[in-house]
């Protein structure tokens, strides 16, 4: 399956739609009942669904070495990710398999995890190495009380977990680039929880068409109003935001067009995922539904800093303008449509052609949950 265009034809589309005046656009208009992001129903099928499929846990560079662990929830679930001593990242559910307690918490690095309610002890491979006061506990059979596994997966620098069903035949990395590969440094990481549907949120972070006015004096002095590359590689797809600058490449010779610093690239990991390569850091959030109207937002930045102290700073700063400017913006835009999903006026939202990455998540999504529901 052919992969997202080359940076070279990507600024070349962008000139093209900077001196025609025109973007990207699809060919249809796709009407989503507002029911679906209102429904406990609707949210335990998709928990499910999140649950069967290959989901971006954390980047690989947050278990960059061996005991380096990752615990968070994910679809509801308490996971536990790990890189072995063997150099291998492993996941678990995590939960001690005496009565339940978790036994990580958080990021780190260990040589073993012991539960805090029992001590009951875990290599890092799963399998139970200790019980305390084991004699009270005659005929237990420790290779029988490992942690319970689940798979995962390192593709393109990002730690993908299936927690139930058959591992899926797709590649989880579907046409990604090598986004987050060895040299990205974790610089960041954190999570917080906001009152939308995760669906709500991630329609925002794929179009444009909002720019001008979602974003007035933070991103659309430097972008365009309503002007995206738009492109999908199965069911995951790519969004280009551009910035003006990127009109002086109009004169260079495109074997020597450099694209870095021009654009933003938004990657949707479908279903819940994205990755947004800005110019001095990149950052992958996970959106974990809690409820129909509450989402846990996991964020990891990330950049090339080759481990030297002005480039972590300066990626730092990059990455709290951000976070200050047009996230605060977009989380208060997504709030508000979620404000009035009780209202009754509308019982559908509309998305058109300039929402192409929209309305491709949500064909996309609708698919998913029949083929779930076919197997279940």
């Amino acid at each position: 399956m052919p992969g997202f265009m080359s940076d070279q034809a990507v600024v070349e589309r962008v000139l093209s739609h900077v001196r025609d005046g025109t973007t990207d656009a699809g060919e249809e208009v796709w009407r989503e009942p507002v029911e679906n992001y209102r429904s406990e129903e609707r949210l335990r099928r998709e928990l499910a669904l999140l649950r069967r499929l290959p989901v971006p846990f954390c980047p690989s560079a947050a278990l960059r070495e061996p005991g380096a662990y990752v615990a968070r929830q994910a679809a509801g679930v308490p996971i536990l990710a790990v890189r072995g001593k063997d150099g291998e990242v492993r996941a678990f559910r995590n939960a001690c398999r005496h009565r339940g307690a978790e036994v990580a918490s958080g990021m780190g690095c260990a040589n073993a995890f012991v539960c805090p309610y029992h001590g009951w002890t875990y290599r890092l491979d799963g399998r139970l190495a200790g019980v305390s006061h084991e004699r009270g506990f005659p005929d237990i059979d420790k290779d029988a009380h490992g942690l319970v596994p689940v798979l995962a997966q390192e593709r393109a620098g990002i730690v993908f977990v299936t927690q139930s069903g058959q591992p899926s035949a797709r590649d989880p990395g579907e046409g990604l680039p090598d986004l987050l590969e060895a040299d990205h440094d974790l610089i960041d990481a954190h999570d917080n929880e906001a009152e939308f549907n995760w669906k709500v949120s991630l329609e925002g972070s794929i179009e444009g068409y909002h720019i001008r006015f979602g974003h007035p004096e933070t991103f659309y002095p430097y972008g365009y109003d309503n002007l995206n590359v738009v492109e999908h590689c199965g069911r995951n797809s790519r969004v280009t935001f551009p910035f003006r600058r990127i009109e002086k490449l109009a004169d260079v010779p495109p074997a020597e067009r450099r694209i870095e610093g021009r654009v933003t690239y938004v990657y949707h990991l479908f279903p819940n995922a994205l990755i947004t390569v800005l110019s001095r850091h990149t950052i992958l959030v996970v959106l974990e539904p809690i409820s129909p109207g509450r989402t846990r937002n996991v964020a990891y930045s990330l950049a090339r800093t080759g481990g030297d102290p002005a480039a972590i700073e300066t990626a730092k700063r990059d990455a709290q303008f951000v976070l200050q400017t047009g996230a605060p913006e977009d989380r208060a835009l997504a709030e508000s449509v979620q404000r009035t999903l009780e209202s009754g006026a509308n019982e559908h939202f509309t998305f058109g052609h300039f929402e192409s990455a929209i309305i491709h998540f949500h064909r996309n999504l609708d698919a998913a949950l029949e083929e779930m529901d076919r197997r279940s």
